[in-house]
């Protein structure tokens, strides 16, 4: 069964609310999984990142604008790496290291938090490089939360997955990007790269 709720309707009183909504999904959920080919996880982004995210989404859907708020949320939940009791693996797309969200000083910035939150041991990050091969299509970023859901946030909407049979889907697929993706140096190496290139003249 899949639960799909427009954007729009879900933003119509801003930013700060549905990050209230996600808060709740991560404290909830002790080990989560997450894979994002072309963007920073939302909980691995920097202030700086994540303030030029919400911004474009605002602007995009004509919602409320409190990106400020809907920004202090989203560092908020980000706790959850640090309160010792939640365990992560994500996996980005190296295409996430170069996707330009707000110009090169806003990706150094995030190259070097990715750089120093790689050794959390709350967090296996893993990055996906662009030439590697899966045994799987290639697909939209979703999360794997606790309590059987999927979570996919599309264009016009984020659908929610709860289906045991798809969810088992996601699981097998979540695996096969999971052995593809690099750790520890290989990672670090890839995300370095890319902070060389967000830094050059």
């Amino acid at each position: 069964m899949a639960n799909l709720i427009p954007w729009q309707q879900r933003l119509s009183g801003g930013t700060e609310d549905i990050q209230d909504e996600v808060i709740r999904w991560y404290q909830q959920t002790r080990h989560g999984k997450a894979y994002a080919p072309d963007m920073i996880w939302g909980t691995l982004q920097t202030e700086a990142y994540a303030s030029e995210i919400l911004r474009r989404v605002v602007e995009f859907l004509g919602v409320p604008d409190d990106v400020a708020a809907g920004v202090a949320k989203r560092m908020e939940r980000q706790q959850v790496l640090y309160d010792g009791e939640h365990r992560y693996e994500v996996i980005l797309g190296e295409q996430a290291l170069y996707t330009n969200v707000g110009g090169p000083e806003v990706m150094r910035g995030q190259m070097e938090r990715l750089l120093r939150d790689i050794e959390l041991p709350s967090l296996t990050l893993g990055i996906l490089p662009t030439a590697a091969e899966v045994s799987v299509v290639p697909m939209p970023g979703f999360n794997l939360y606790e309590g059987g859901r999927a979570h996919y946030e599309l264009v016009s909407s984020g659908v929610d997955i709860t289906n045991p049979e798809e969810l088992a889907l996601h699981e097998r697929a979540f695996s096969a990007l999971f052995r593809a993706a690099v750790y520890g140096d290989a990672a670090s190496d890839l995300i370095s790269k890319a902070l060389a290139f967000w830094s050059k003249g």
